[in-house]
Order: structure tokens, then C-alpha cells, then sequence
């Protein structure tokens, strides 16, 4: 990334060097930013997720930063187009999500900006583990009708307020949520949102998502 000199608001893309391959990403930091999301997407979606790109914009909105960016290179999104051998391989994508964290740390523009993980599905059990192994610098986490289940060893380790949203159409999801709230010491709390199946898709669902992440993130960044 070229250096900023800590003068936003900054919008664009970047491509993200991590051991050999090229990750694609979009950031946007507004002109008073306290804050800095990093965003990590569920299974078979991208940094151009329509739903993960409103929560965004919201954020935004409320001087936060974000960048969304793909856990995945070109090359091996089309193989699990096809195998699926890459979405659920969370430990893949935590360690994706730890780099390209290490690499925002060097870059001197952002100094200074908290961060926190908002993670949706298969992301966010990648967004809890990578959490947990940067305990020292993750200052809040959400999980947006995530699989927290799939980071239960890791949960325990996890210092981050950390916030789960889920659908309250979403029964087994809910379920899961339930058994992860469980696991985790650090401050929590589950919301759930009355009426909303797994994407959130119902009128006003994501706009609640949206507000509730805000705040969480405003009050713990």
C-alpha cells in the first residue's frame, strides 16, 4: 500500500502481498476515523458481498474504516467453486485474515486506528481464532449469522468483546451461537433478530444487523 501520510478520507483498492500470493481488497477510511473493521466473508462469497458491503458503508457512515477482502486468490475461489475444499478450512482462512492484519500494521498511514474483526458465517470462526492469536491488538469482534462453533477450541482465548448476531428464523444457527456464547470469557452477548432467516434478506433485517454492529464496534473501538 502506498503510503497515506495519515491524511483521509481514503477509498481504494489494494493487493495485498501475502507469502507468494495476491489478495484483493477494498478499503475505505473516513475523515475522522477512530476505528478500523477488518471484514472476513463466508463461504463462496467475496470482498463484493452486497450484505457485508452495507454493514460496511454503515460503518463508514459512523467513522469507522473498513476493508473487505478476498480470504481467497483468484485461482483458488474458482477450485472451490467447484470442491468447496477451501470454505470451510477455517484455520486456512484465520491464518489469511492474521497476515493481512500484520500487514495493515505496517503500514504508518493507519497507526493508531483500533481494529476489530466482523466476521459473517464460515468468516466468522475464522474471525474468532485469528481474534484469540491477536488478543494484544483485536479490540472487538462480530459475528454476523457466523459459525462460532466451528472456533470453539479458540473461543476461550478470545479477549475481544465480542458480539454474535443471528436470525431468530435461523434455528440451528441459533443453536450454535448458543453453545459458542458459552465458551467465550471475554464480554459477549447474542442478538438476535426477530423474524430473519440466515442472510438476513427480510425488510429492515440487515439495516438492524447494520445498527447493532455499529454500535458495538463505536463503543468498544
Amino acid at each position: 500500500m502506498e503510503k497515506n501520510d495519515n491524511s483521509y478520507p481514503m477509498r481504494k483498492e489494494v493487493l495485498i502481498k501475502l507469502k507468494g500470493k495476491d489478495i484483493a481488497g477494498s478499503m475505505e477510511i473516513p475523515a475522522n476515523a477512530k476505528g478500523l473493521v477488518i471484514f472476513a466473508h463466508g463461504s463462496g462469497s467475496s470482498r463484493f458481498s452486497p450484505r457485508n458491503r452495507y454493514v460496511a458503508g454503515i460503518l463508514n457512515k459512523n467513522n469507522l474504516g473498513t476493508l473487505l477482502f478476498d480470504l481467497l486468490t483468484a485461482e483458488e475461489e474458482k477450485i472451490d467453486e467447484y470442491t468447496a475444499e477451501y470454505r470451510f478450512n477455517v484455520q486456512l482462512l484465520a491464518e489469511r485474515l492474521i497476515n493481512v492484519t500484520d500487514w495493515l500494521l505496517k503500514e504508518p498511514s493507519l497507526k493508531g486506528l483500533k481494529l476489530g474483526y466482523f466476521g459473517a458465517s464460515t468468516g466468522a470462526a475464522a474471525a474468532l481464532i485469528a481474534a484469540a492469536k491477536k488478543s494484544d491488538i483485536i479490540y472487538a469482534v462480530v459475528s454476523r449469522g457466523g459459525r462460532p462453533d466451528l472456533a470453539m477450541e479458540s473461543l476461550s482465548e478470545v479477549k475481544a468483546p465480542t458480539l454474535l448476531i443471528v436470525g431468530g428464523e435461523d434455528f440451528e444457527v441459533i443453536e450454535l451461537n448458543k453453545a459458542a456464547l458459552e465458551n467465550i470469557t471475554a464480554k459477549k452477548k447474542l442478538e438476535i433478530i426477530p423474524g430473519a432467516t440466515h442472510l438476513f434478506e427480510e425488510p429492515g433485517a440487515l439495516e438492524e444487523v447494520a445498527r447493532i454492529t455499529a454500535k458495538w464496534f463505536i463503543g468498544n473501538l
